[in-house]
């Protein structure tokens, strides 16, 4: 058994056995899913150049390193969990995954996003997003943080 912490995106492995192949460049990601989870884990890891890296060519320009490393270090990203998938598969070109990030700064707070994703010469992009008003979990929902545990009994209600 390892004290190895598990990785940020949720899956419950190993950093260094999931997420962290991805940003060291290790591995490439198969899936837009599994992209979206790498950039979630890098967001939670300060991980700026991969975060840019992982940005379409064609949207970089609208991107500013100093303002994603102030997201990153200005939140503590504490779980993502995936909402819905389009498509992003091995095989496809491009993908949606829409996902709800929780996450703390003063206090809790939650966002969900529907990103697009394309893949160019074998290697998935993120394209862009529409943010979308959280679905919050409710009192009787699990919480998020995956204890298992009503949210009205653990966390408490995000927002």
């Amino acid at each position: 058994m390892t004290d190895e912490p598990a990785c940020p995106c949720g899956s419950k492995i190993n950093y260094s056995e999931c997420c962290e192949r991805l940003i060291s460049g290790t591995a490439v990601a198969q899936t837009a899913q599994q992209l979206m989870k790498s950039r979630f884990s890098a967001f939670a890891k300060s991980e700026i150049d991969y975060l840019i890296a992982t940005w379409h060519p064609s949207k970089r320009h609208e991107i500013s390193r100093q303002s994603l490393l102030k997201t990153a270090e200005s939140s503590d990203w504490l779980s993502l969990s995936i909402l819905n998938t389009a498509g992003g598969q091995q095989a496809d070109e491009q993908g949606e995954v829409e996902f709800l990030a929780i996450f703390k700064e003063e206090r809790l707070g939650a966002m969900q996003e529907r990103s697009r994703f394309l893949k160019e010469n074998g290697q998935w992009f993120y394209l862009d997003g529409v943010q979308k008003k959280p679905e919050l979990p409710g009192r009787n929902d699990p919480c998020w943080c995956g204890s298992g545990k009503k949210s009205k009994k653990c966390h408490g209600i995000v927002g």
